[in-house]
């Protein structure tokens, strides 16, 4: 098979892995790995911008680490690796801070939405936002350009970010005459939003999620949650315009979408069934990944060994890369 070139992504742990990031972000670029070079790490220098325990974030970077390697992340196909064990990304950043346009971090979307918080709220418009944060967009661009990646896995909101990694690459290139390859977003456009329990989309900011490895029993109690409307069980229902469904659609089989959304249109169906049908999925489908999560937090060195091995590869790339940079730049 022909590789399409190299994929980055970012996993920033800020928290319980839901279905909704297994199926908007993990499962799409898992699916890449057999496809191009993979690249996958773990951003906790970008988790600190807004975590500040140190006991909690060692934690978060461990259950993110697990959760990808329970699901299927293989470490002898995939660059795994964290972000703070490649000291040479960072002198990368300061590299392209110096280089980087301060008007164009300022049009940045997440900072501008914060200052338009603080505005709203008739604060200073810089009021508790620090430098991390500000120039969130410029580490990612080091975290991209340091790999030579063109291929960026990405959501919409998180586009604008790899569209500055290109305009401060084309800005490096033109000052030293390097080559920095030109990264793309790459979004996959039949990845579907996944409702939360309560209609919106899933997200630990809506505190409305079904967390991936949750027992059975608060599972099946998180899954009977799900707003529906007020339908009898008597009458047909609509399986286009059910949350219940949008989740269930997501994770099962074409021939179980079908048969359950014939059940729905059949009167006598209520949607404690459907709720109890979209349990035993999740539950068939995460239940070997459950254990095998469990098993890695209970031996915390597999994780970090799976790491280490990544890690050694990612650091020989990164010094050719930024022995590269800095000869161009006139420091060697």
């Amino acid at each position: 098979m022909t590789r399409s070139g190299i994929v980055l992504t970012g996993i920033k742990p800020t928290g319980k892995p839901h279905i909704g990031n297994y199926l908007g972000a993990i499962q799409p670029a898992l699916s890449m790995i057999e496809k191009a070079d993979c690249y996958f790490f773990i951003a906790d220098y970008h988790a600190i911008t807004t975590l500040k325990d140190a006991a909690q974030v060692k934690t978060l970077v461990l259950e993110v680490a697990a959760t990808w390697l329970a699901l299927g992340l293989d470490p002898e196909k995939a660059v795994f690796y964290r972000q703070s064990q490649v000291p040479e990304i960072f002198e990368l950043n300061w590299i392209l801070s110096c280089s980087a346009n301060k008007g164009l971090l300022n049009r940045a979307h997440a900072y501008k939405a914060l200052v338009d918080q603080n505005t709203a709220r008739q604060a200073s418009a810089d009021d508790g936002i620090n430098m991390g944060i500000f120039n969130y967009p410029v580490l990612m661009a080091a975290d991209i350009l340091m790999f030579g990646a063109n291929q960026v896995p990405v959501g919409q909101d998180q586009k604008q970010h790899v569209e500055i990694a290109r305009d401060i690459a084309e800005t490096v290139n033109r000052h030293y005459s390097l080559d920095l390859p030109l990264p793309e977003p790459l979004i996959f456009e039949n990845v579907k939003v996944v409702p939360g329990i309560d209609g919106r989309k899933m997200s630990k900011n809506y505190q409305n999620t079904i967390p991936i490895f949750e027992e059975p029993k608060p599972l099946r109690k998180q899954v009977m949650k799900i707003v529906t409307d007020s339908t009898p069980m008597e009458a047909p229902k609509d399986p286009d315009h059910c949350h219940v469904m949008a989740i269930y659609e997501a994770i099962a089989s074409d021939n179980e979408v079908s048969a359950l959304k014939q059940r729905y249109r059949t009167p006598g169906m209520g949607y404690g069934h459907a709720k109890q049908a979209l349990f035993e999925c999740l539950e068939s489908r995460f239940e070997g990944p459950r254990e095998r999560y469990k098993d890695l937090m209970a031996n915390p060195n597999e994780i970090i060994a799976a790491l280490a091995k990544g890690e050694a590869h990612a650091r020989k790339v990164a010094q050719a890369t930024l022995a590269k940079v800095r000869a161009a730049i006139g420091i060697d």
